[in-house]
């Protein structure tokens, strides 16, 4: 089951507000999901982003690819900048254990 992280509109017509949420990658933008992570309002000024910060990082360890849209509010968020560093970081020591035990 590939998962993403995607956008599902709530709200009003005219009146959008979005829950970000963790969903297969075959389902509809507002069908079923697995897990709410977070709110995008972007009515507001500046535009409301919140996360669930924890959650966010342990989908995207698990494998769940952002959407280009919930892409650019992770990286508003920082939270995509500070995955890729802990994955840099996390990467070499292991490749580091795997050639030692060869």
């Amino acid at each position: 089951m590939a998962t993403k992280i995607k956008l599902a509109r709530m709200g009003m017509k005219k009146q959008p507000t979005y829950r970000v949420v963790i969903q297969e990658e075959r389902s509809k933008r507002d069908g079923k999901f697995i897990e709410n992570v977070g709110l995008y309002d972007p009515r507001q000024n500046p535009p409301l982003v919140q996360l669930k910060t924890e959650r966010v990082n342990y989908w995207l360890q698990v494998g769940a690819t952002p959407t280009d849209s919930v892409g650019r509010l992770l990286k508003m968020a920082g939270i995509t900048d500070k995955y890729y560093k802990q994955r840099k970081q996390t990467k070499p020591a292991a490749e580091e254990s795997a050639e030692t035990s060869a």
